[in-house]
């Protein structure tokens, strides 16, 4: 088994839209002045946020549950499936959140699967002027199965 696989992130993005309740405005207003390039991928949300940003721009957006009732950690199993590769999320820094651990695991999520996260509307806008968005991505990740029958095995011993 090869200790790095090869992941291919598609031309059609599978983009995460998630916000903490004081930056939804921001993220709408974001969605809203990126529209055109968004109407090119597949979005997806926390329930809320998915709603709001359907109803203000027209885009389709598909809705999980709200983050605090387990939609970000529901978006951080469609990142370990594969189902998604690209999170915008505009994250309050100032205000305290009753779900926290989940941000931090979907964060901590995003990272071992190397895949693109904006926090805030600088990361976000250089992320979605990339050349990247228009064409399809290949990056090397750790293969964790290789690591986890690895440690299996080691453990049996």
């Amino acid at each position: 088994m090869e200790d790095k696989l090869i992941f291919t992130i598609g031309k059609q993005k599978r983009i995460a839209l998630i916000a903490h309740d004081g930056k939804k405005r921001e993220l709408m207003e974001w969605c809203m002045k990126n529209r055109e390039i968004l109407s090119r991928h597949f979005l997806c949300g926390t329930g809320t946020t998915a709603r709001m940003i359907a109803d203000y721009t027209g885009l389709p957006v598909k809705g999980y549950s709200s983050g605090p009732l387990g939609g970000d950690q529901q978006i951080g199993a469609r990142i370990v499936e594969g189902n998604v590769d690209f999170v915008i999320f505009f994250s309050d820094p100032l205000e305290a959140q009753p779900h926290d651990p989940d941000v931090k695991a979907l964060l901590r999520i995003a990272q071992v699967y190397d895949i693109p996260i904006a926090n805030n509307r600088a990361t976000a806008d250089f992320m979605i002027t990339s050349s990247y968005m228009e064409t399809e991505y290949e990056h090397e990740v750790v293969n964790f199965g290789k690591r986890v029958a690895e440690r299996a095995e080691a453990l049996g011993k």
